[in-house]
């Protein structure tokens, strides 16, 4: 194991930060990348999600940054908004041992003029999706002359979502002297090719492979393609998991497994690209403090998703890259946990999964569907309350915690996760006690004023 203070170029004031966040160690792409990125280099990563890439290029980035000098020193592209939000927020924490460092999001979804007013100040860190931050480029209201370091990171969803020719369009207002870091989930070739473009003899890092996976239980199921809603609703019933994302190829597949295991009492959400920003946040926020146990997802809108304990993955379809199987599996067992994955397989798919076998150098564990399993219904134990207000209104979880447990009496143990947004507040409550929480903060009042909420279904 490696200690973050063996890297010389971090402050002493950097490391007490990382001891106080419980960064103790390097993780393996911590330690390979880490120096190189410290150095100046162009660096080229491939690594999974939850690997702590994200710590690796904020470390390297903030040692670059003049907080003195009021412009754009660093870029990070993202392929989500929720992606941006949670790398935005990271970077602060790693930042908070240094004076005045200004952090800005600009995605879609969000209003522009709004954003255009914080741009007045430039921030010293953009941490943007690809089409919103063109849009700001083109109307000069973003500049990026004195950029010393750009990050894409996840750049194979990027590509996956079709933000090649902006990302391309992006990088030609930055200066050819800057650092890039790319960091990459799997390694298409389109990746290599935009590597060539945009990077200087780039430090080349592989953490992602096969024989690092965590501890992670494979099943396989032959099943035909209509026999898979049953036999899904009849593995969540015997396992139960806390918490299991279901993977589809496609939208609709997507919106069809969700809907049937609602209509069998296994409350599930669907997450999806045809919903809007607003929906998706509410979904990702649900599914993360408990009000829903299961998720059913696309690979594309599942990025972003930050789940500490994923119990079960399913892959409802295979997926058509080997690698990004790798991806989804690896989802379920971060932080040393183990996990358990389980992939169907139509006789359709059987070549898809001979593939699988040969990257995996593995016997697949085939197993006989379940028989005597009744289907039962798979209740969350929390639901959300959704409050009008947010950090616009300056509302802060500690403001609606005391509310719920002073004003109103509920127990502390019956209030889960506060997630605060910018328009909004999301409060977990046990199910048990949802409508009467709901009745009395309609009643109530939080910071001397009444707002409206809402129970989320």
């Amino acid at each position: 194991m490696t200690v973050f203070s063996t890297l010389q170029a971090l402050p002493e004031a950097q490391i007490e930060n990382l001891k106080d966040l419980g960064y103790l160690t390097m993780t393996p792409v911590q330690a390979a990348a880490l120096p190189a990125i410290l150095a100046g280099k162009d660096v080229r990563v491939q690594a999974k999600t939850g690997s702590g890439k994200t710590a690796a290029f904020g470390l390297g980035l903030l040692q670059h940054i003049d907080s003195s000098r009021f412009c754009t020193q660093s870029l990070i592209l993202c392929p989500t908004r929720e992606l941006a939000d949670q790398v935005a927020n990271e970077l602060r924490r790693l930042a908070r041992f240094m004076p005045n460092i200004k952090v800005l999001t600009l995605c879609g979804g969000q209003p522009f003029g709004a954003q255009r007013d914080s741009l007045q100040h430039a921030p010293h860190i953009i941490v943007a999706t690809p089409g919103r931050l063109l849009e700001h480029l083109q109307k000069s209201t973003v500049s990026l002359e004195d950029l010393q370091t750009l990050v894409m990171d996840e750049a194979d969803r990027m590509l996956d979502m079709g933000f090649s020719d902006a990302i391309d369009a992006v990088i030609s207002f930055a200066p050819d002297s800057r650092q890039t870091l790319l960091f990459s989930a799997t390694w298409p070739e389109a990746i290599a090719a935009i590597s060539g473009r945009v990077q200087r003899d780039p430090h080349t890092i592989e953490i992602d492979t096969v024989d690092e996976l965590p501890a992670i239980e494979q099943q396989f199921f032959d099943v035909p393609r209509a026999g898979k809603i049953t036999l899904l609703q009849k593995l969540l019933s015997q396992h139960r998991p806390a918490s299991c994302v279901v993977f589809c190829n496609t939208k609709k597949d997507c919106q069809a497994v969700c809907d049937a295991l609602n209509a069998a009492g296994q409350e599930a959400l669907a997450l999806h690209g045809d919903l809007e920003q607003r929906e998706r946040d509410q979904m990702l926020v649900r599914f993360a403090n408990g009000s829903a146990r299961v998720l059913v997802a696309t690979d594309v809108a599942a990025r972003g998703l930050d789940i500490k304990a994923l119990e079960m993955v399913v892959n409802y379809e295979l997926a058509w890259d080997p690698e990004v199987h790798v991806h989804r599996i690896g989802r379920t067992a971060r932080a040393g946990n183990s996990g358990l994955a389980i992939s169907f397989c139509a006789p359709e798919e059987a070549q898809r999964a001979n593939i699988l076998a040969d990257m995996l150098q593995l016997k697949l564990n085939w197993l006989n569907p379940p028989v005597n399993v009744k289907v039962l219904p798979l209740e969350a134990e929390m639901a959300t309350l959704c409050i009008d207000g947010g950090k616009k209104a300056k509302m802060r979880a500690g403001d609606v915690l005391g509310a719920l447990t002073g004003d109103m009496g509920l127990a502390g143990s019956d209030i889960g996760k506060i997630t605060v947004h910018p328009a909004h507040v999301y409060v977990a409550v046990r199910q048990s006690v949802a409508r009467q929480a709901w009745k009395q903060l309609q009643n109530g009042k939080i910071k001397g004023k009444s707002c409206r909420v809402r129970l989320l279904k």
